[in-house]
This record gives C-alpha cells, structure tokens and sequence, in this order.
C-alpha cells in the first residue's frame, strides 16, 4: 500500500509550538535536567470541590449517555444566566452552543462560515490556533501587527485599511493571549464602528478571559459597546480559564440562531455533543459560588507584578505590564546581535528562548508562534516559587550574553 499523502488543506499546518516546546522540556526532564516549563496556558489551581462534587454526581445519577449535539438544557441555561447575570446581554437557548473546548467553538465557526479564499482578519499577536483554523477552513488570514508602542492593540485605522470584499470575520481576543492586552470600551467603540461600515464583516470576539482583569479594571464585551451588532458577532468563552477546568474540555458561545445552527451542524458529524460529565460539572462552575474566581485573580495579579518587576530587570529585556489573562510578552530585541558563552548568535527571539531551554533551563514561546518576532511569552499561570527562579535564571542568561 503507497503512503497516504497529506491533504493539500494542510500545508504550513504542524502541532503548535507551545505544545512542542513543552514536549521538549518533558524529554529534558527525563534526562535529569531541571526545566521550569512556562509554556502552558493552564491555572496551577486546582478545580473547584463543587465543581467536582456535581461532576461525581452527575456519574452517580447516570448522567453518562449522548447529550444533545447543542448542549445540554442544563448547561445551556446556566450559560444564559451567566450572560445576563455578568454581561447583561439576553439569549435565547438557540442562540447558544456548547463544544468540546473553546477551540471547538472557534473550529464550528469557522467551518461553518468560510468558504475558500475568504479573508479573516487577525490582529497580531495572536493565539495561533487562529491563523491554523482559518487555513484548515480554506479561508486566508489577514495578519496585521499591533506594535507594543500601541500596546499591542488593533487600531481603527489598521482595521479600515485591512478590509476587503472577501473579508468575512474579524476576530478579537481581550484579554488577550499571549499579549495581555485588553481593549477598552472607547477602543472597542472605534473599531465596532468601522465594522458599521462594512455589513459583510462579522465578529468573532474570544472573551474567555474576561474573568482575568487587572488595576480595577472591569472586562468590555464588544456587544456591550455595540449592541446593535448582535446579528453579525459570535460570543467565544468557556470555563477553562476561569474555574481551573482545562481538563474538563468545554466551551460555549452565543450568537445568531442560525450562525449556531450552522456551527451545531458541523459538531454533529465531528464530535457529537460534549462530554455530559463536564457538562454538569460546568454548569455549577456557571451556577455556584464565584468568590474562588475573583480570588484567583487577586492571586494572578500579585504573580504578574512580580513577573512584570524581575524581567524589567534582566539585560535587553522590556515587559509592558499586561492588562489581563495571564500571559506577559516581553520583548528581547535588546539582545539582538548577542553571543551565548558558547558563541552562538541571538539572531531571532528563536535563539534566545532555544538558550534559555538548553542553557539555563527555562521552557518559554518564541513570539514567532503569535506572529510578532523578537518577543516570547510566560505564562505566569505558575507557582510563585516556579516564577521566581525561572526569572532569575532569565537575568542570568541575559547577563551571560556578549557583543
């Protein structure tokens, strides 16, 4: 039998480098060198007990056959109570879906969506599941960078300038990953505007951070700035982040009724419906007590200080202080031209963070991943402890370095 050949949808397509960096840390670690891996989006915490408690509960009571392809009624209730309760904004259940991770839910989208040689703008950095769904979709990614001097964030003008007849979404991500960046309202308001302007444009607006926000600052959903583009935005968050829940594999998302019946159309044939365990359990995560979360947050925002504090301090090397999530993306521009001890050039932010691994054992992503070069990002979604050392061993990689 020849080998099969890979589908021509897949070209440029790899397992993401978050993933293969923590794999190589992994293999490290089993030769016995001491790596402190700061690649992975996933809270240190554990799951909430009353989560865990519904979930154990669900599997008791026989909760354990097909739920509806769309979500069950349970969950999709609490989703809509979480989104008047939080958001102030009303759904009916048919407009609301429930997938196996928010990855899922973007994937559903888009596939539902796009037909070959559409355009879906991408404000740069980005999580780069993005860009690789848009492609395996047959669509094309438009990449506009958003520099660090406008805080990493997509400006009205870049916007109306990256427009075309072929575009079809706009997706926006605030808070953000990798960049931290959060979108204020009257930022928000500008770019819904130029949005007015184009009818054939819609967005695709990733909130599942919006429990992560920092300096007293409340999230901005872009349907509370405009809600008079209700018809033409999808609504992407899950539990993951928030409730410690990376595990349980669920998201959601609401939008128009028939934008979801699309998306529930695709899931049926790739997935079916979410698992019903983590169904239940994230219907209390929505339901329950939210003290935890906000805690949480409390906990992130003291880490992101002292993260934000130790790099600033390490040669060549300048953090902005990020409004959210729990991501900083420094920039080491500063040691472009540099020599390890060993004599190798930093000709990329590749080879620094293929240093800091190999060298100082320290496991972090090249901005490469999130379309803006000489930036990598931490996660600081990590024990204090764990932080701190790994920032220290960043000052001494910094320091070694010679013209």
């Amino acid at each position: 039998m020849s080998e099969l050949s890979r589908a021509d949808r897949l070209d440029g397509i790899e397992l993401s480098l978050i993933v293969r960096i923590q794999a190589l840390a992994g293999e490290l670690r089993d030769k016995g060198i001491d790596v402190i891996g700061l690649g992975t989006g996933e809270p240190d915490f554990d799951t909430p007990q009353n989560i865990k408690d519904a979930a154990v509960a669900a599997i008791q009571s026989g909760d354990t056959k097909y739920p509806l392809t769309g979500g069950t009624p349970a969950l999709k209730t609490a989703v809509r109570d979480k989104f008047a309760r939080e958001n102030g904004l009303e759904f009916a259940p048919s407009e609301i879906i429930v997938s196996t991770g928010a990855k899922q839910v973007l994937f559903n989208a888009l596939m539902a969506t796009v037909n070959p040689g559409d355009e879906v703008i991408i404000p740069a950095p980005f999580w780069g599941v993005y860009r690789d769904i848009v492609r395996i979709c047959g669509g094309i990614p438009v990449i506009i960078e958003c520099a660090q001097d406008n805080g990493f964030l997509l400006t009205s003008e870049q916007l109306r300038a990256a427009i075309s007849p072929r575009t079809r979404w706009l997706m926006l991500n605030s808070p953000s990953n990798p960049s931290g960046a959060a979108y204020s309202g009257e930022q928000l308001d500008a770019l819904m505007t130029v949005v007015r302007e184009h009818p054939h444009v819609a967005v695709l607006s990733d909130e599942i951070y919006e429990h992560l926000t920092y300096d007293g600052n409340a999230h901005v959903g872009v349907l509370n700035i405009a809600p008079d583009l209700r018809d033409r935005c999808l609504i992407v968050n899950g539990v993951s982040k928030a409730y410690a829940m990376t595990g349980w594999r669920i998201g959601y998302a609401a939008g128009p009724a028939s934008l979801i019946s699309s998306m529930v159309a695709v899931q049926g044939h790739v997935t079916s419906g979410a698992s019903s365990i983590g169904q239940a359990a994230a219907a209390a995560a929505l339901n329950g007590p939210q003290d935890e979360v906000r805690r949480r947050a409390v906990e992130f925002e003291k880490r992101r200080d002292r993260v934000v504090s130790m790099l600033n301090q390490a040669h060549g090397i300048h953090c902005p202080n990020p409004n959210g999530a729990f991501y900083v993306f420094p920039s080491c521009a500063g040691l472009q031209g540099k020599r390890t001890p060993a004599g190798a050039v930093i000709a990329s932010e590749l080879d620094f963070c293929d240093y800091l691994l190999k060298d100082h054992g320290v496991a972090v992503v090249p901005g490469a991943e999130f379309g803006l070069p000489w930036h990598f990002r931490i996660s600081y979604a990590y024990a204090q402890e764990s932080l701190n050392t790994a920032c220290e061993r960043i000052q001494q990689a910094s320091a070694e370095l010679r013209d």
